[in-house]
């Protein structure tokens, strides 16, 4: 639907002898149908988020200092042992071309910031963080209150 100015539609009714006292009214109605509703103010930036993987570790078998890691996905029906594995042939893969032979990728850290999603996704993995996030740890309780 066209939008038109409500100068112009104030024009057209006065070209057109309608009532100053309506006249008067339609204008300011149209002039508060055009504001902008209060609700429709500027939102604050959404809250930048992180992922982050919690561990449970019941059994306390786990270093004391900080780790860190990437979050992947495989197929459902896939054993996770395969994982390591499908980086590697997506790592090699990606060295074998001419970026990859420029700029060759030697670490899992850099296969997974720098090797194409495209890599990956032939060998069924999916990097959901590219950079490394801190991986917490759990005793799985609930402290009593």
């Amino acid at each position: 639907m066209p939008k038109i100015d409500v100068s112009k539609v104030a024009e057209i009714l006065k070209k057109n002898q309608i009532d100053p006292a309506v006249l008067r009214r339609v204008v300011e109605e149209m002039n508060l149908a055009v504001q902008p509703d209060p609700g429709d103010e500027e939102k604050p930036p959404a809250v930048k988020k992180q992922f982050v993987i919690l561990v449970s570790d019941p059994d306390g078998r786990m270093p004391k200092h900080d780790l860190v890691g990437w979050v992947l996905q495989i197929p459902e029906n896939e054993s996770p042992a395969t994982t390591l594995d499908r980086v590697f042939r997506s790592s090699y893969d990606y060295n074998t071309t001419k970026k990859g032979r420029l700029l060759p990728v030697k670490t899992v850290g850099e296969a997974i910031e720098n090797v194409p999603a495209k890599f990956f996704k032939e060998t069924d993995v999916w990097a959901k963080t590219k950079t490394p996030v801190l991986v917490l740890k759990t005793d799985n309780e609930i402290p009593k209150e």
